[in-house]
């Protein structure tokens, strides 16, 4: 940023503290209508610009608050005269709007971060990782509502932050964060910070260098302090490379599948029970009480039910809400057995990592579903458990030649499917009774379906329809 843009950047700055001024939403999907509504009812004069259209549903919103809006392009001038940007978190840095912002050093921020301004007295609850986020939030979410806190579930999971600290504000919030809704955090401060792995994905979005999308994962502790935790999973070397190579104000606790514990705060597992450590008390938990399966899962369960200790729920309500959590959708679901086939829908596997724990999970011989938009993946990691358990493979999407490379040579039986229904019709003709059909896509789902929940219902409409 040369002289002139900082001198800018700096008054843009002054005005932001001051919370008030022209506040430009950039996108107008959960987020960026919730940041809206919150700018709105805090003063600001609030303008949405998005570039695609807006659904339906989010004009009503906005219509409602009486909120300017426009779509299908972006007026410049209009942006460039904000104080304050909140910009969606799918909009990367290489989109041209941005580096028009950037050029003027114009105030940037997430929607995560705005909603953190006016979330009062709450607590947050961070949590954040390549996978297992989503589980182990709306886990920590079911422990503290169990318990009879005032909570809620927000962030990538639930409704926005922001929409809902203008909606229903509660005094915990359980939030699950991407790096994009990391980015672009500036003061943003979890009382509880949960970093459950990282391994490489969205490379496209940090210019293909690892590092920049595990700095961006770290951003979750950036601002915390010795008042707050900071909960990592010991077991992942990516993230102990980091750790040990930085400093960070926060005390550190660890959750590790070892069977004993280098702090004196989190959890560990030894023999089949985990054993959660806090303020010198020992609680532990049979595995065999857990009601989700795969010892990613245990990691999981580590990470929230430490979160919810801290959060001062006492050991006896942590354990009885461990068997009474009913998993995802769309993530090692059970879908039905049709003569003597197991249908697994695990469609929010959309990275190779997650496929891992999925096969690591499964106990009988299987079919594997996989397939989609590629993201560059890298498939060699799967390569063992394919081995291992993988019988045939149907392949799932509009290019199928990276996973034909990938898998060729180990897989005798692999199939091409460019819909649900004849990859569940193939997948089922391959199997045999006692095994198991495992939609685990390892990919996008934009080359054939909406999102990866379209991908798992149509997957379930037609095991169904067997």
């Amino acid at each position: 940023m040369n002289n002139h843009n900082a001198h800018i950047h700096q008054e843009r700055t002054e005005a932001v503290t001051a919370s008030s001024g022209k506040l430009v939403i950039l996108g107008a999907a959960e987020s960026g209508v919730g940041a809206a509504l919150l700018g709105k009812a805090r003063a600001w004069d609030v303008w949405v610009s998005d570039g695609g259209a807006i659904k339906p549903a989010y004009k009503e919103l906005l219509d409602a608050a009486s909120i300017p809006y426009e779509e299908g392009g972006h007026t410049l001038q209009n942006i460039l005269n904000a104080d304050c940007i909140v910009k969606s978190p799918g909009i990367p840095e290489k989109a041209p709007i941005m580096k028009e912002i950037r050029a003027q050093g114009i105030w940037v921020e997430s929607e995560i971060e705005f909603g953190f301004r006016y979330k009062g007295a709450s607590k947050v609850i961070a949590i954040t990782g390549s996978n297992g986020k989503s589980t182990t939030t709306k886990l920590c979410y079911h422990i503290l509502k169990e318990a009879g806190y005032s909570v809620s579930m927000v962030g990538n999971i639930g409704n926005s932050f922001a929409k809902q600290i203008i909606e229903e504000p509660t005094e915990w919030y359980v939030m699950e964060v991407s790096s994009f809704q990391l980015d672009d955090t500036h003061h943003f401060q979890p009382d509880i910070a949960v970093l459950l792995n990282i391994t490489p994905d969205h490379l496209d979005r940090y210019n293909y260098d690892f590092s920049n999308y595990i700095a961006a994962k770290f951003l979750i502790a950036k601002n915390q302090n010795q008042h707050n935790y900071f909960i990592i999973n010991a077991d992942d070397p990516v993230i102990m490379d980091y750790i040990n190579k930085h400093s960070f104000t926060v005390p550190i606790s660890h959750i590790t599948m070892q069977d004993k514990l280098e702090t004196a705060i989190g959890a560990f597992l030894q023999e089949d029970n985990i054993h959660f450590r806090y303020q010198g008390n020992d609680n532990q938990v049979s595995i065999h009480d857990l009601t989700l399966p795969g010892k990613h899962n245990q990691l999981n369960t580590m990470a929230a039910g430490i979160s919810a200790q801290i959060a001062g729920i006492r050991k006896e309500k942590i354990r009885a809400s461990f068997s009474t959590f009913e998993g995802l959708d769309h993530r090692l679901e059970f879908v039905a057995a049709v003569r003597g086939v197991q249908f697994i829908n695990d469609s929010k596997a959309t990275n190779v990592n997650s496929v891992w724990y999925a096969l690591e999970s499964m106990k009988t011989p299987t079919v594997l579903i996989l397939g989609g938009q590629d993201k560059g993946n890298d498939y060699s990691e799967l390569s063992e458990l394919v081995k291992e358990k993988v019988k045939a493979i149907v392949c799932l999407g509009v290019n199928n030649a990276p996973i034909h490379a990938a898998f060729g040579h180990e897989i005798a039986c692999m199939e091409d499917a460019a819909s649900a229904e004849e990859a569940v019709q193939k997948a089922f003709q391959l199997a045999s009774p006692g095994d198991t059909v495992l939609l685990s896509p390892a990919c996008a789902s934009f080359d054939l379906f909406k999102n990866y929940e379209d991908r798992g219902n149509q997957f379930k409409a037609a095991v169904k329809a067997l």
